[in-house]
């Protein structure tokens, strides 16, 4: 599975890009989940150089999801309270959906890569040419005229 450098950095940017809100008491908690977001989109975008391997991408959109939960239930349980706008919670939650998205196709493939791996080295050595040994071994040259 190859996941776009943009839609990685995207993810990322809509929630690193708000303005900050934390103005009441408790309400500047949210800025270290923030940071880690855009950390995660980061590293992602650098491992990524326009695609990104299965299993990467899959930890990586693990983390996020991670983060997004713990994000979305701050937005929920704080919105009033830290005067947190309507745009900023749709965002937190759009953002979410399309990494949960993005993670479960991402896990989902990096599975049936192991599955795959997993088989071909259950079949012994015969993963070369076309199923077979390869190109490796003796094969007898036929006798007679050609």
């Amino acid at each position: 599975m190859q996941i776009s450098a943009s839609a990685i950095v995207a993810m990322g940017a809509v929630l690193s890009n708000q303005a900050a809100f934390a103005q009441a008491t408790g309400c500047e908690s949210v800025q270290p989940l923030l940071m880690q977001r855009k950390s995660i989109a980061d590293k992602l975008t650098s491992q990524s150089k326009g695609k990104i391997d299965a299993r990467v991408a899959c930890a990586g959109f693990t983390q996020m999801v991670t983060n997004g939960t713990a994000i979305l239930k701050f937005v929920e349980t704080n919105k009033e309270w830290c005067q947190i706008p309507d745009s900023f919670a749709e965002s937190v939650k759009a953002d979410h959906t399309r990494a949960i998205a993005i993670k479960n196709k991402a896990c989902n493939f990096a599975a049936k890569q192991a599955d795959m791996e997993k088989r071909a080295k259950a079949a012994g050595n015969n993963t070369g040419l076309l199923g077979g040994n390869g190109l490796s071994g003796t094969t007898a040259m036929p006798q007679g005229a050609l």
